[in-house]
């Protein structure tokens, strides 16, 4: 019996050590599109891995992605804000509907390479930690890039002058804003339905990521390439819910947001330029791709176009957006972004 029992013991403390240790917090984490780069290449090792490993299995999360859940993007603050879920990261413009005010976050043209994109949105981020804060019940973890947002299209385009009477799907509300002024119709597609929407005619052209694009498979669709950014830079928020940020000790707290500006938001920022040279090269198959190379026609873009598209932007878009976003935002945006970029609105 003695025998028995210490077999038994040995058996039982075997089991318990091969147990996995109950973490102090576990998070349930949604993350921005599962097929795309920013969440395969940082998003899901972040949470799957290195946050786990900085917190020694103090901090873990459950990951899935809001395409995965079968949500809207432009659902995930919201139901982060009521609890849903603890993190949600997704494109923000995808919340603008809840607050015009976020759309001076990521304005288009301003920014055409990755150093002075992510000064723009350092800038912003004050005004972006408020807008979260008092509409979305959230507290801004940090704020990645994905590639800037190019011109698509399944039609003959040489220049920006012929985006004209053209029906474009937008990236957001602001580059709808800007296509409209440039005399292009604005069509509200989501990036799931584009490929269909281009293979049919829906849209002519199409605004995103060059490598959101390559991985999606626009390139079956779409013909030319123009790689002007006149979608913006297209920055995805990381945003945790106030009341779990509230319960978490403050070590906890700092740990990840510094793990989170380190291990999430730096790795992006550093691949976002090279990114966006490899994503055209492979779509064009006009310079070096480590991967599938495809034959769109590339649309060089003349310093002409990136001025005319600036001045309607700066003459037209910005004091629009000012005017809807309302209260002191027109301000606060010049006294921000606009001394980071040089680039004051003209407000009433």
């Amino acid at each position: 019996m003695k025998t028995r029992l210490v077999i038994l013991g040995a058996a039982l403390g075997s089991a318990l050590s091969s147990m996995p240790v109950i973490a102090d917090q576990e998070l349930s984490v949604v993350g921005s599109w599962s097929g795309l780069p920013l969440h395969k290449l940082y998003e899901a090792p972040f949470w799957n891995d290195k946050l786990p490993d900085a917190s020694d299995g103090s901090i873990t999360a459950i990951l899935t992605t809001h395409d995965q859940m079968g949500i809207g993007g432009g659902d995930v603050f919201r139901m982060l804000g009521t609890g849903v879920f603890d993190v949600g990261m997704t494109v923000a413009d995808y919340a603008v509907s809840d607050s015009p005010a976020l759309e001076g976050l990521d304005v288009p043209l301003i920014a055409t390479d990755a150093d002075s994109a992510k000064a723009m949105i350092e800038a912003a981020r004050p005004m972006v930690d408020d807008i979260y804060a008092d509409v979305f019940n959230a507290k801004v973890l940090g704020i990645a890039p994905y590639p800037p947002q190019v011109v698509f299209c399944n039609a003959e385009v040489a220049s920006l002058e012929d985006l004209k009477g053209k029906k474009i799907r937008a990236s957001g509300r602001m580059t709808g804003k800007l296509l409209e002024a440039l005399g292009a119709e604005a069509i509200n597609v989501s990036f799931g339905e584009v490929p269909g929407a281009l293979q049919r005619g829906v849209v002519d052209c199409a605004v995103t990521g060059a490598g959101s694009g390559y991985s999606a498979g626009w390139w079956e669709v779409s013909t030319h390439l123009m790689p002007i950014p006149l979608g913006g830079w297209d920055p995805v928020v990381t945003a945790i819910n106030l009341d779990k940020w509230s319960s978490m000790s403050t070590d906890e707290q700092a740990l990840l947001e510094e793990q989170v500006k380190l291990e999430l938001e730096a790795p992006a920022w550093a691949t976002a330029q090279t990114a966006l040279a490899t994503d055209v090269a492979c779509l064009t198959g006009t310079g070096e791709c480590a991967g599938d190379t495809h034959d769109m026609t590339l649309v060089e873009v003349t310093d002409a176009d990136v001025t005319i598209a600036r001045e309607i932007l700066v003459s037209k878009v910005l004091p629009d957006w000012a005017t809807r976003a309302g209260g002191d935002w027109g301000q606060r945006w010049n006294d921000s972004v606009g001394v980071a970029t040089g680039v004051q609105i003209e407000l009433n």
